[in-house]
């Protein structure tokens, strides 16, 4: 299972509903930092299935959501874990980072 797109159609029920934690990757498709952990963020979705939710969110097409979470700078990432933000990294990131925002909320 690969990361899942998140809109603000589907936000409610994939994000603030999951009764798993969501990592949410804000990005855009013209922004180098977030190709380059764009791999890593799949990655995770597949390793952690079924204890971590993994959704992308392009800022370009969904400037609703990351007006609503002040997204100045991406690649930024935001873990939700029962409908509220938990943690959050600003940048690109290690794999082993990007783990240690959401490893103790699973």
């Amino acid at each position: 299972m690969s990361s899942i797109e998140i809109t603000t159609d589907n936000f409610e029920n994939e994000v603030l509903q999951s009764t798993v934690p969501v990592l949410l990757d804000f990005w855009a498709p013209w922004c180098g930092p977030c190709k380059m952990i764009s791999p890593v963020i799949d990655q995770l979705a597949d390793e952690y299935f079924g204890q971590l939710k993994v959704g992308k969110i392009n800022i370009d097409n969904n400037s609703a959501l990351s007006d609503r979470h002040g997204i100045s700078s991406i690649p930024t990432l935001i873990v939700y874990k029962n409908g509220e933000v938990a943690a959050q990294k600003i940048g690109a990131a290690t794999k082993y980072d990007i783990i240690n925002l959401f490893k103790n909320l699973i």
